[in-house]
């Protein structure tokens, strides 16, 4: 290995994303793949992880400990689940290690909790590292300085089946850049579900959609209703 080139740990090593991004390292120029991580009890522990994500035998065995890998990594990537993100957010705080972070779910402690952290170690947190979903938020604040005052919005999103947190971080990423372009707090102005008699829309409301089915990979749509109009902004 190259002393130039960042090492580089994943979690979730067995899963889709965790495998993708093993993928990525592996074709990566000045990147190396320092070390893999799963669950405890999981049964792909010992495993090659570049031979378990189909990118070949990288000499890295997948292991659920961190602390047995510590001194094999400069930056953690993770894309698991909240709790998880969190415990491996403390070691690499304790430990000085940089962290990219694309676990969506989090409550605000844990949102405060990577804030905090990231006065101390390097992190990238995003909800969504797509180009295009990063323009689309940038488009939705100017539509919604536009129009927002006076249309009804909407927003609708779609993930495959094994989706485990909802609305999704993306599409709740879309609601924030809306609402702090109107002034206004999510928290305050978003309508997660409708049931039986809900009676008229509440004017100056942010509403979510959730569709969970298939293997659909990510579908965002923003819509801005008027009176004989509409304007929607979507990602695919």
């Amino acid at each position: 290995m190259h002393d130039a080139q960042i090492r580089v740990a994943i979690a979730g090593a067995g899963g889709r994303m965790g495998r993708q991004l093993i993928q990525a390292v592996q074709q990566m120029d000045g990147a190396a793949l320092g070390a893999a991580l799963e669950r405890e009890g999981s049964s792909l522990l010992g495993s090659d992880a570049g031979e378990l994500a189909g990118a070949g035998r990288s000499g890295v065995v997948v292991q659920s400990s961190l602390e047995a890998v510590k001194d094999d990594f400069d930056v953690f990537i993770d894309f698991t689940r909240p709790e998880g993100t969190l415990a491996h957010l403390a070691f690499c705080r304790q430990h000085g290690k940089g962290m990219v972070i694309g676990t969506t779910g989090f409550d605000d402690a844990g949102k405060q909790a990577i804030r905090d952290a990231s006065q101390e170690i390097a992190i990238v947190f995003a909800a969504n590292f797509s180009v295009g979903v990063n323009v689309m938020l940038k488009l939705l604040e100017k539509a919604a300085k536009v129009m927002g005052d006076y249309t009804d919005i909407e927003i609708i999103e779609a993930h495959h089946r094994h989706k485990v947190d909802a609305p999704s971080g993306t599409a709740l990423a879309m609601g924030e850049a809306i609402a702090g372009a109107l002034d206004k707090d999510l928290k305050a102005c978003a309508v997660y579900s409708r049931e039986g008699y809900t009676g008229e829309r509440v004017p100056g409301t942010i509403g979510f959609a959730t569709v969970r089915a298939g293997d659909i990979v990510g579908e965002h749509t923003a819509m801005f209703a008027d009176i004989g109009e509409r304007i929607e902004i979507s990602h695919k």
